[in-house]
């Protein structure tokens, strides 16, 4: 087993610190950054992005050798959303801390206002890729998203995290997020817009608004889908018993019911 330590700092130090730490060799530009692994115990590339809010972050790996890796925490308290395209990303809050899993399709979330490390498990001989965003949360000079940030995923207890499965629409931004030309001022552009707009439904997807609003909209939903379930075990039933009337009365029956359901809706929205 390998064991890895990155120093938190610069966007620059970062990426010279993995570029060491995994024998790789770095090319960036301005605000890009890649670093193409060749050794014997890894292969893949980190790439990432610089922005005045945020940084993105790309893994594609496979290791020879089974890897922890230890970020030391960083006074700028970042949040970190990742989302996890392939294999399996573990984390925990120091060596001995609890460990959580990040599976295929899977996202989360992680902040750390403490001063224990974070640290990554990466298996040997199993590909993985994910991809992380990454949101400073320190700086005096906030704008709204920062703000938005901060309330929604920093802990009182100074660590928070959270697993769950990918937002469909957030998976279709990921899936735009690599499909932008390689190159260019627009290329840029286009990732900051796309990013923003993913957070903005990380943002909406954990809020208590949104949450309590779908809510009973699913509970109806499955209360109306189980009277019909058991309305459709009657029929035969209903038929036998009432002779033609019953085929008369059923039409009626559903009728009441989408009315319940359409006028409970109409509601809800007003």
């Amino acid at each position: 087993m390998k064991k890895l330590y990155i120093n938190t700092g610069s966007f620059d130090a970062v990426f010279d610190n993995l570029t060491d730490s995994f024998e790789g060799t770095l090319v960036s530009t301005e605000n890009e950054y890649k670093v193409n692994i060749k050794s014997k115990w890894a292969k893949g590339t980190i790439t990432g992005v610089r922005f005045d809010e945020m940084i993105y972050l790309n893994f594609d790996l496979m290791l020879q050798s089974d890897l922890n890796l230890s970020i030391e925490s960083n006074r700028c308290a970042p949040v970190f959303f990742a989302y996890c395209e392939k294999g399996v990303l573990r984390h925990s809050f120091g060596a001995g801390g609890e460990i959580k899993n990040l599976k295929k399709q899977q996202s989360g979330i992680v902040s750390n206002t403490t001063a224990i490390n974070s640290v990554l498990y990466f298996e040997s001989h199993k590909q993985i890729q994910f991809s992380i965003i990454g949101i400073p949360t320190a700086s005096k000079q906030d704008g709204e998203l920062v703000a938005k940030i901060r309330k929604h995923f920093i802990s009182d207890s100074g660590n928070y995290i959270y697993t769950g499965n990918r937002n469909v629409m957030i998976e279709e931004k990921i899936t735009e997020l690599k499909s932008i030309p390689k190159r260019g001022t627009v290329r840029y552009l286009v990732m900051k817009n796309i990013l923003n707009e993913i957070m903005e439904l990380e943002i909406a997807q954990h809020s208590y608004n949104y949450l309590s609003t779908f809510k009973p909209v699913v509970n109806m939903a499955m209360k109306q889908l189980g009277e019909i379930k058991k309305l459709s075990h009657n029929i035969p039933e209903l038929i036998q018993n009432a002779g033609m009337a019953g085929l008369n009365y059923l039409p009626r029956i559903f009728k009441e019911k989408h009315l319940a359901v359409k006028t409970y809706d109409q509601k809800l929205a007003s």
